[in-house]
């Protein structure tokens, strides 16, 4: 026969933070996060705490994901029995605590909606897969103290430091959703560790994108307009904007504003998560206008039907060019040095052309434009300059003041 209480499943799924009781000493705890998990609490016959009262205890049954509401109702019961037994369940059951493993793999399917795109969730999965589960993987995850992490991390904590270090961020998210679901307790040993600073200090060297002389770009263009390949109109584009690889392959139609000269690269797409506005000349137009008769989902199509050009074609591009001392990504390098030494561009228009943010959060807050107009005399300058038109430098700082 069935226990009963008075949670059913659906309001297991949809109780709001707090603790809800079901009957009989159960509970279902819902954390702020939204984590759902079970406690029992039961009163040891015989024992007393250190005043004298009934030995009055909390005991964690797990997460509502792994232990459903029956089975819930199930281990209290056999808590409370054990209970009026004079049985403390602390020392007398016997839990089934899942593997480092098992969890890490459940963590990645509940996270993977919010991931940007599958890319990175693989990439999440895959340090585990490639460092932790071959030597934490198969044990209990209550079992794994701070000799554990390190043993993971440190073989290679100064050989690959930022691989290291995202692998004692996935460890630490990994054992975080273990505690919040009954299976572990106490600190957190990746937080132990960098606590009390067991691995060395690394100082990691920053790694910039090979960049293009801007002396070299005009030449470099005139090369890059004689050829047909789509892959050459995406880098013609991708130079002329100052934009991100991925931002410019993965453009639809519907970003584009004809009348109002403007591409709109949504948030979902953008580094900073932030939608992006960037003024088109007639350069610009030039480039992608033809390529709508091809009447595809993207402007940049690849090989296959309705799917965009691959993320490495423009940098494959470069090296049949026989171009090795700059990337796509410098690019955008080379057009800020461009801004610093040629014009008289204020920080904050070069700065948000290429979609950095500027200044404090609270200047943020109030300085809501995003200078598009200036932005916009700023680009016909660069493309000027890129398709040596020759055009004539212009501070943009001043004639925005005087058109002001």
């Amino acid at each position: 026969m069935a226990i009963s209480g008075k949670l059913t499943k659906r309001l297991v799924e949809n109780l709001g933070a707090g603790r809800h009781g079901d009957g009989n000493g159960l509970y279902l705890v819902v954390d702020p996060s939204g984590a759902r998990r079970w406690i029992v609490r039961v009163v040891v016959k015989g024992q007393t705490n250190k005043k004298g009262a009934p030995l009055r205890t909390d005991f964690g049954l797990g997460g509502t994901d792994i232990v459903p509401l029956n089975q819930a109702r199930e281990r209290a019961l056999e808590y409370r029995r054990m209970a009026k037994q004079g049985l403390n369940p602390r020392f007398n059951v016997k839990q089934k605590i899942p593997t480092f493993e098992e969890v890490a793999q459940q963590v990645y399917v509940e996270r993977l909606p919010t991931w940007k795109n599958p890319k990175h969730g693989q990439q999440w999965i895959n340090t585990l897969r490639h460092y932790a589960f071959p030597k934490i993987g198969r044990m209990p995850v209550d079992s794994i103290g701070q000799p554990e992490v390190l043993m993971c991390v440190s073989p290679i904590w100064t050989e690959k430091h930022e691989t290291a270090r995202r692998l004692a961020q996935r460890i630490k998210s990994v054992l975080d959703v273990a505690k919040s679901k009954g299976f572990r307790d106490g600190e957190n040993p990746v937080s132990a560790i960098k606590d009390a600073r067991v691995l060395p200090k690394v100082t990691a060297k920053p790694k910039h994108h090979t960049a293009m002389k801007w002396q070299e770009v005009p030449s470099f263009y005139a090369d890059l307009k004689m050829r047909n390949a789509m892959a050459a109109k995406a880098l013609m584009f991708t130079c002329l904007t100052g934009s991100r690889t991925s931002e410019v392959l993965g453009m639809r139609w519907d970003e584009l504003d004809w009348e109002a000269r403007l591409w709109v690269c949504p948030e979902s797409r953008m580094k900073g998560n932030i939608e992006h506005r960037v003024p088109l000349t007639d350069e610009m137009l030039e480039i992608v206008e033809p390529l709508k008769a091809m009447a595809s989902e993207y402007v940049f199509e690849g090989q296959k039907r309705h799917k965009p050009l691959s993320n490495m074609a423009m940098l494959m591009l470069l090296r049949r060019m026989n171009v090795e001392d700059a990337t796509v990504h410098g690019f955008r390098s080379t057009f800020r040095v461009w801004t610093s030494e040629v014009t008289n561009t204020p920080r904050e228009v070069a700065e948000m052309s290429l979609s950095h943010k500027v200044g404090s959060d609270v200047e943020r807050a109030y300085a809501r434009s995003d200078l598009l107009d200036r932005r916009r005399l700023l680009m016909e300058q660069w493309s000027g300059f890129v398709t040596g038109q020759g055009a004539q430098v212009i501070s943009i700082g001043r004639q925005s003041h005087e058109q002001g």
